[in-house]
């Protein structure tokens, strides 16, 4: 049976002595004949489509050849350029990420985000857009999900029904099928820039100011311990890929995260990421399992992406041991919640301490705090950094340094106004760096007011 005799036979109108279609039913035809020629070329080629072994250009050309007959069999009156759209859309089906193909090449979209087949979500200047974008049904967006993981050497089924990975670009991708996903299966990557940004990029974006720019430079090679805090999307993996930029290349730099995602360009960089459990629910090497290995391999520097757990106690008694200049992520929603999720952490790593110990170690181990945000304009910037000054009893003193002024309002577009402003209040710390001989310009700490209402 052709083509054009399946699709009639499915029930769509029947077309007379082939005059074409209105142009409000084109587009189901089209989507038909595409759907119906996705599955016989996935049917045909079967283990080939996801070969390792074959060259994606032989492939390609199979495919171009085999979509060239079939489309040449279609009786449908079809234009040129649904013919050049059926032939793109089925090579992406096949050979690429199908309908996000397009958005995942996009470098203005930071994220996609597919809620279930007929529903696909964008990222793009921090706002969330919905997509026209759809798969073929269900089973074509679970071939794409099996394909993405399979490229990353994991499996996703109904047996591990969820996966947390990292594409080959640097990607970080999350799938989660049924039993677990109960409106379809959902997908979401987080797209990695193929160039990493620059201090420059973060100025020109508002993230940072120039004054705090100068500020991290100097905290960085004066080898302080820092922290930066944010939500999720605030931008925090980004701002503490460009601050290790400022760590002096001859140090040797140790990075562990859950997914590799750091472009360090020094030298001496060795990168660790970790490994979850296989499918009989063994070799599992968690990020604290790596901290600790760590402080076998001689570091200048750790580096760890993200602290999630009970590696935050090894990450304490690193940087109370002589490991300075280490440098981590953490989710809260402000630097004094940071400070407290610190705390649950490493309560998390099963021992009994008391609470004024670890409050202790974690006022002794960091010595500045970066705080993000995303804002309702869909900014990501700095809003506040503060100095760890100690202990005074059973309380972790903060000194804010900078912070950012919300009440210079926003414009007419609904974009903020307001930018990072100094509290006019210098850093203990700052001794420290002089000590050291790295200055900072006088009037970096000059008090900045905020605005008036």
């Amino acid at each position: 049976m052709s083509l054009r005799s399946r699709l009639t036979a499915g029930g769509i109108e029947q077309i007379d002595n082939g005059h074409p279609l209105p142009s409000d039913e084109v587009a189901p035809v089209r989507d038909e004949i595409e759907r119906n020629i996705h599955y016989l070329l996935v049917e045909e080629l079967g283990s080939r489509i996801d070969s390792t072994t074959e060259p994606d250009s032989v492939l390609r050309q199979q495919i171009e050849r085999k979509l060239g007959e079939l489309l040449a069999k279609e009786t449908a009156p079809l234009s040129a350029a649904d013919r050049r759209e059926i032939t793109g859309n089925v090579l992406d089906n096949i050979l690429g990420y199908g309908p996000i193909q397009s958005l995942i090449d996009d470098p203005t979209v930071t994220e996609v985000m597919v809620n279930n087949a007929d529903s696909i979500y964008i990222e793009r200047g921090g706002r969330i857009y919905e997509t026209q974008r759809r798969f073929l049904d269900q089973r074509h967006l679970l071939r794409i999900i099996d394909k993405i993981v399979s490229q990353v050497g994991r499996r996703i089924d109904e047996a591990s029904p969820m996966v947390d990975a990292r594409l080959p670009d640097g990607s970080r991708v999350n799938a989660i099928i049924a039993p677990l996903a109960v409106n379809g299966p959902m997908l979401t990557i987080r797209k990695f820039s193929r160039e990493p940004f620059t201090i420059e990029d973060l100025i020109g974006f508002g993230t940072v100011s120039e004054s705090l720019a100068q500020f991290l430079d100097a905290c960085v090679r004066g080898r302080l311990n820092i922290l930066i805090s944010g939500g999720t999307g605030t931008g925090k993996t980004t701002l503490l890929n460009v601050v290790s930029q400022y760590v002096p290349g001859d140090e040797r730099i140790i990075t562990v995260e859950d997914a590799a995602e750091l472009q360090l360009h020094q030298e001496h960089v060795l990168r660790l990421e970790s490994r979850p459990p296989n499918i009989e629910g063994t070799g599992q090497v968690t990020i604290r399992d790596l901290v600790r290995n760590t402080l076998r391999m001689r570091p200048d520097r750790i580096i760890v992406g993200e602290v999630r757990g009970g590696e935050a106690l090894d990450m304490l008694q690193a940087m109370n041991t002589g490991h300075d200049g280490s440098l981590s992520t953490v989710h809260a929603n402000s630097p004094r919640d940071a400070l407290s999720r610190i705390e649950t952490m490493v309560l998390m790593a099963g021992f009994d301490l008391p609470m004024r110990a670890i409050r202790e170690q974690a006022a002794s181990a960091f010595d500045l705090l970066v705080h993000l945000a995303r804002l309702r304009d869909g900014s990501r910037r700095v809003v506040k950094v503060a100095e760890v000054e100690g202990m005074e009893g059973d309380t972790i003193v903060l000194q804010d340094i900078f912070y950012f002024d919300y009440s210079m309002g926003v414009d007419e577009a609904g974009s903020h106004l307001g930018h990072l402003k100094s509290t006019g209040l210098r850093p203990k710390f700052t001794r420290r760096l002089e000590d050291m001989g790295i200055a900072l310009p006088a009037g970096l700490f000059e008090y900045q007011a905020p605005a008036r209402r």
